[in-house]
């Protein structure tokens, strides 16, 4: 089927980050769903902040990604799309970002997450704010639910394997060398609703060990939330720290759940994983975030080009 006559809207959605260190408190209090922070709580976000710059890169980066897709569907499509940026937890907010599409007069909604592993209670949080801004302005929307086995994607992340190897002087392939791929933890009780999370992980994993010829690939978690029920695990800082008693002497960490540079990357994994790594006596290398990486731009525009065309009817 064709797309409907006339512009369609293209939200891109992600994260979100607080834009300046005194925003960290009301972003943090956004984050616990209206419940504001320990003076605990913001002290340790603010000094992991603090370590990594004061701010998060997260929304330089995906400023960069929605300008690469927008792009990337203009060489495609030229003249049919409209591009915004919505966020789940600092401005422009998701429905805000629907909103203005519709200023725009576009005739449907199309629309995906930055992040390629779908849970109902993370990318379907998204999903259900934009379907639902969309439905109260009278717009038909299709959105892309999950693309944890996009080629392009399993393709780039396999191939900064391989360079994070290089670097180290081994091959993925060495008994001695070990490839954690990781995502953002999950409370325990969402796995075991049946969610498929942790399985999609999984996948990723293994299409990215196979295409990379890593011998030895690990799926860990990170960067759990600080809150009294199990999340999911084994934590990668712990992974790490039990690699010497497996004989292991070299490990790449491939954030594989993130697309970008931000505070889980630049903080939990290249400040803490890295010293855990150090404290094990293990070499380590992170593998470099995708960003806008022109490819994984142009598979994203690919992604919404196909969803343009389930709005037809």
């Amino acid at each position: 089927m064709s797309a409907p006559p006339g512009r369609i809207g293209a939200v891109l959605m992600a994260y979100g980050t607080p834009a300046r260190a005194e925003d960290v408190e009301s972003f943090y209090t956004d984050v616990r769903r209206g419940r504001p922070p320990s003076p605990e709580q913001l002290a340790d976000l603010v000094r992991r902040y603090g370590a990594v710059g004061g701010t998060s890169q997260l929304a330089a980066r995906t400023a960069d990604q929605v300008a690469g897709v927008a792009a990337a569907l203009e060489r495609a499509w030229p003249g049919r799309f409209v591009c915004r940026y919505g966020s789940k937890h600092a401005a422009p907010r998701i429905e805000e970002a629907v909103e203005e599409l519709a200023k725009e007069g576009v005739s449907g909604i199309v629309g995906l997450v930055l992040a390629p592993h779908y849970s109902s209670v993370s990318v379907g949080e998204y999903l259900e704010r934009a379907g639902a801004a969309a439905g109260d302005l009278g717009l038909p929307a299709v959105f892309v639910e999950d693309w944890h086995l996009e080629p392009v994607l399993v393709d780039l992340l396999a191939e900064r394997v391989e360079a994070a190897f290089g670097e180290l002087g081994v091959s993925p392939a060495d008994p001695a060398a070990v490839l954690l791929v990781t995502a953002h933890s999950l409370p325990v009780r969402v796995i075991e609703s049946g969610d498929g999370y942790d399985r999609r992980l999984e996948e990723t994993a293994a299409a990215v060990g196979a295409a990379s010829g890593a011998g030895r690939v690990q799926v860990c978690w990170q960067s759990a939330g600080r809150t009294p029920e199990p999340w999911i695990g084994p934590d990668v800082l712990q992974v790490i720290s039990s690699l010497p008693g497996t004989g292991a002497t070299h490990v790449v960490v491939c954030p594989a759940g993130f697309t970008s540079d931000h505070l889980e990357v630049n903080y939990d994994l290249d400040v803490e994983a890295a010293a855990a790594a150090r404290a094990a006596g293990i070499a380590w290398r992170r593998t470099a975030s995708l960003n806008a990486e022109p490819r994984l731009c142009e598979a994203l525009a690919g992604l919404l080009q196909r969803a343009a065309a389930e709005l037809g009817g």
